[in-house]
């Protein structure tokens, strides 16, 4: 097992700051570690002598391009400063004061994190804004974030056919049979990655405050970090099944994602009665509805 201070995790990380590594005393350090560590010559003490160091002074860090970073790389290395608590408290503020026309515009031009200096388009939304059905999905892949809409991919063929065998579309301009489309995040992450916590927290607020303006009569959440946006809950997909929750005062159906489903076909029958219940839900919606 590599030593703590030679975690790839922890590498990569002082590598986006420009720091190849960080020093520590040898002092600091006990006999194996410093055997694993250091090669033998480090570890006796006979390096060739050299002259005292001059007094150190403060350089400035070299920019992405000194640093032989790409492009995209270089955005997503140099942007997305850490946002203090008041500046963070501010963009709630405004997230909370935007109605739908503000919050597309406010995501395709965010950088609040890493992600927005990497895609190509950000992924708001898609359907119809009154429709009493909204899916919340994970985040967008290769194929949403060349095109700025939610689903479109073979994920996205799979799910239109998994409305339609429950009479709902997401082009229909009937309220009863549409379905209102998003996702946690609004960014592609690179490699199609799980999203990280603190991209997470930052399109959280988002989707919240779309959920409160559309005011859909049901929700479906498809995947696993979709559900755990919507409960509250770490519990995985297969767990949170089939059970009786709520986010706020609308009714969650939590189902697994068609991009799982194409990969395991055997689950669909499963995603099938999730479908029913939220057909069960929207019906009972309607009845309960004045004529």
């Amino acid at each position: 097992m590599a030593h703590p201070l030679r975690d790839p995790s922890r590498l990569a990380a002082l590598r986006v700051f420009g720091l190849p590594q960080i020093f520590v005393l040898r002092s600091a350090l006990g006999a194996g570690e410093l055997t694993a560590l250091l090669p033998a010559a480090a570890q006796t003490g006979s390096f060739a002598p050299h002259a005292p160091s001059p007094p150190a002074r403060w350089v400035a860090p070299a920019s992405a391009a000194a640093r032989g970073v790409a492009p995209a790389d270089a955005a997503a290395t140099d942007a997305a400063p850490a946002t203090s608590p008041r500046a963070q408290g501010s963009r709630l503020q405004q997230i909370d004061s935007l109605d739908l026309d503000g919050l597309r515009a406010l995501s395709e031009q965010c950088r609040a994190c890493k992600l927005g200096a990497q895609r190509h388009r950000a992924v708001f939304s898609a359907g119809n804004k009154e429709a009493s059905l909204m899916i919340v999905g994970e985040a967008p892949g290769a194929d949403e974030d060349r095109m700025g809409e939610p689903f479109v991919g073979a994920a996205g063929r799979l799910l239109d056919n998994m409305l339609r065998a429950i009479g709902l579309d997401r082009n229909a301009a009937d309220p009863a049979r549409s379905v209102y489309i998003a996702n946690v995040i609004k960014c592609r992450p690179p490699g199609n990655r799980n999203p990280e916590p603190d991209e997470v927290a930052q399109c959280d607020p988002i989707l919240q405050r779309q959920i409160a303006l559309l005011r859909p009569r049901v929700l479906l959440a498809l995947g696993r970090f979709a559900a755990q946006a919507l409960t509250n809950s770490t519990e995985p997909v297969g767990r949170l099944r089939q059970q009786r929750m709520r986010y706020r005062d609308v009714p969650v159906i939590v189902t697994y994602h068609p991009a799982y489903l194409l990969r395991t076909p055997m689950d669909k029958a499963k995603a099938w009665l999730d479908l029913c219940a939220v057909r069960d839900l929207l019906d009972a919606g309607a009845a309960d509805s004045p004529a």
